[in-house]
């Protein structure tokens, strides 16, 4: 990538009028041509998106939904059929090189060299994305990442959530406002993880938009300030992550009593709670509605002694496999 690419990203970082729209997708299309025997295949379906300068963004689908595609879009790998995409206000089309060299992307596969060292590694990216030496910040960024007293060790002895690190190091030696992350936490254990993940939020703290792909909804849940989901080559729902979570207004309270109840107490039919066992009463109810405190009124008042309480509430998981398990919209058949 020439220098003037990365030059161009960091003037306008820099700038006083940052623009409000990190990523804007407007319309957008993908239709990938017949090949052989197979059909022409429609993999974007007329995707508007707005990812905020700062968020920590996620974009959520099954396989095949089109997140690839959206992603490789970004990265320049494939050619949109229509509509725009905008990368920290360069267009794509028009500013190629300057929008490209806005992101940074962290692919699901672990491309590293075994022979290198972390350090030579980042050089090396550095040279390819046309840094100067004098403005490379290579210790920094392994620092930063939680590497640097692996700096001089072959890439080929390092732990894999190390090796995960040292990518998401790569993708930031350009220093971009964008850092694209898919599906960065496949196979990495729970502990590792969680340490990558502090490492991106201490990266998004100070000023870097992350767009996250990932399967693990409660990781989603848990980090990202914007979720959108895709399916079919659609997007069926961008909402911030506690507006999606409010879509399902379903709540459940389970009581364990001390009694043995086998069928509901009067007091409780209308509730028609479910009895799972002898000893447990469940409440299903629109949280909207919270009546929790009529509930408790009325098993005390069947002379029912509780001896355990629990609630649970709708979750990123309950809202994607209901959104995701309706059909695509006709505008999608192609």
């Amino acid at each position: 990538m020439p220098r003037d690419n990365t030059a161009s990203a960091r003037t306008a970082t820099s700038a006083a009028d940052l623009p409000e729209q990190a990523v804007e997708v407007k319309g957008l299309n993908k239709t990938y041509r017949p090949s052989g025997k197979a059909e022409a295949k429609r993999a974007l379906t007329n995707v508007d998106l707005s990812i905020g300068r700062g968020k920590l963004f996620g974009l959520l689908g099954p396989n095949g939904a089109g997140k690839s595609t959206l992603i490789n879009i970004m990265a320049g790998l494939v050619h949109k059929t229509s509509g725009s995409m905008r990368l920290w206000d360069f267009d794509i089309d028009r500013n190629p090189r300057q929008a490209r060299a806005a992101i940074g992307i962290v692919p699901q596969e672990l491309n590293i060299d075994p022979f290198f060292t972390p350090r030579e590694l980042l050089e090396l990216q550095a040279g390819l994305y046309g840094v100067p030496p004098r403005e490379r910040r290579t210790d920094e960024i392994l620092g930063a990442m939680g590497l640097a007293d692996k700096a001089e060790a072959y890439t080929r002895s390092l732990s894999g959530g190390m090796r995960r690190r040292l990518m998401v190091a790569k993708a930031m030696v350009h220093n971009p406002p964008i850092l694209v992350l898919d599906e960065p936490t496949a196979g990495v254990d729970v502990e590792l993880r969680r340490q990558l993940w502090t490492h991106v939020r201490e990266l998004n703290r100070l000023g870097t938009t992350v767009l996250l792909t990932t399967h693990y909804l409660e990781e989603a849940e848990e980090l990202c300030d914007e979720i959108a989901i895709i399916n079919h080559g659609q997007v069926i729902a961008c909402d911030t992550t506690s507006a999606l979570l409010r879509r399902l207004d379903n709540k459940s309270i389970s009581l364990s009593v001390a009694e043995q109840v086998e069928t509901a107490p009067a007091a409780l039919a209308r509730f028609e709670p479910e009895i799972p066992d002898p000893h447990r009463l469940v409440f299903r109810y629109r949280a909207s509605q919270s009546p929790v405190a009529e509930i408790l009124a009325a098993v005390s008042e069947s002379g029912l002694t509780v001896t355990d309480v629990s609630t649970e509430e709708t979750d990123l998981e309950d809202i994607f496999l209901q959104l995701t398990a309706a059909p695509p919209r006709p505008e999608a058949a192609a």
